[in-house]
């Protein structure tokens, strides 16, 4: 892919990071290495044997990097290992909170939805996970707002329901994942590969299987060169962006913008930001022409930009919700980067005053 061009400050702004991060350097030297010594993984002769102790050594260093105790299936991503999960585990039922992924809200098809409060999060006493398999995420991917994990799954697993949590925006860590049935991850968030992901399971008989590769739970042939990507990339740790997600939101505060979910335990590379009086699409229209890459809600949804059903869930009335975008922060984002944001979003804010005079 050619490179993009530089706009009138020499470089452009990646602040999209929640959609898809780039790839590590060691993820991607991972890749290359596995395709240059490419084998199907089931194969019986001598290199399909070699692929399948790489594949397997890769799957056990995924496992590590979440504590994960239980089995892990190698899937296409975050969506599919969503879609697995809510099509086969065991429970009769499904709920789903108001604030899931598009991919989850698609996959549940007629499920019970469970509410959220004006910050989107779950009150876990408000979910009968009796014979259901209960899904919510780790964090919202529009908002960042994290959800009471401990909390819920004590509720869900003493109705005796089964809970299925979206991690695909969680960093590498055993913490928020340790109380779930499963876990649907993405390599390509973590700054591995796209195209590849994993399902957890804590227990395969909550799940049904269907034949084929992965232990007779998904067919296809093994995509090794993205697994041992993913396995690399996680090998290296995040950065801590609270302090500059903090510094982003007291400078849109005191720029007479609105912080969603303000108050409310959120990631800290992650924020959404209302500017009254500017639709988000004319938003991101300046900050692309300033050079500066930032989206209007989740990316599988914000390309149709309707409406936020997240935003819409935590009360919030259409005219505002169409005035968010959201900003995302990666490995290599900076406070310069920061600066840099809230000098173009007072000057798209200065013009939408100016407008609505």
């Amino acid at each position: 892919m050619e490179r993009l061009l530089p706009d009138r400050h020499g470089e452009r702004l990646y602040l999209d990071h929640a959609a898809t991060t780039p790839m590590t350097a060691a993820a991607r030297a991972a890749v290359a290495g596995a395709m240059a010594h490419w084998a199907n993984p089931s194969s019986p002769h001598a290199e399909g044997r070699a692929a399948r102790a790489a594949l397997e050594e890769a799957r056990g260093r995924i496992a590590a990097a979440y504590g994960w105790p239980g089995e892990v299936l190698l899937t296409s991503g975050a969506s599919e290992s969503l879609a697995l999960a809510l099509a086969r585990a065991t429970p009769a039922r499904r709920l789903v909170s108001a604030v899931e992924h598009d991919a989850a809200l698609r996959a549940a098809g007629r499920a019970d939805v469970i509410p959220v409060d004006a910050a989107g999060r779950v009150d876990p006493a408000s979910i009968d996970g009796g014979d259901a398999l209960v899904a919510v995420q780790w964090c919202n991917s529009e908002t960042g707002v994290i959800q009471p994990l401990a909390e819920v799954a004590q509720a869900v697993h003493a109705a005796g329901g089964l809970l299925l949590v979206d991690a695909a925006q969680m960093p590498a860590s055993p913490a928020p994942v340790r109380h779930a049935d499963f876990v649907a991850l993405s390599a390509h968030k973590r700054g591995g590969p796209p195209g590849v992901g994993a399902l957890l399971v804590r227990d395969l008989a909550t799940l049904a299987p269907t034949g084929g590769q992965e232990r007779g739970y998904r067919p296809g042939t093994e995509n090794l060169p993205g697994v041992l990507g993913y396995a690399a990339a996680l090998d290296e740790p995040e950065p801590d962006h609270a302090d500059l997600r903090a510094r982003l939101d007291d400078a849109i505060r005191r720029s007479g913008g609105e912080v969603v979910a303000d108050g409310a335990v959120r990631h800290p590379a992650i924020g959404s930001y209302r500017m009254p009086g500017m639709a988000a699409t004319a938003q991101l229209i300046r900050f692309d022409l300033d050079g500066i890459a930032v989206s209007a809600g989740s990316a599988c949804a914000s390309g149709s930009m309707k409406p936020s059903h997240v935003l819409r869930a935590m009360g919030w009335p259409e005219e505002r919700v169409r005035e968010v975008v959201r900003v995302s922060f990666g490995r290599t984002t900076t406070g310069a980067d920061v600066d840099r944001f809230v000098a173009a979003w007072r000057a798209v804010a200065r013009g939408a005053r100016r407008f609505a005079a």
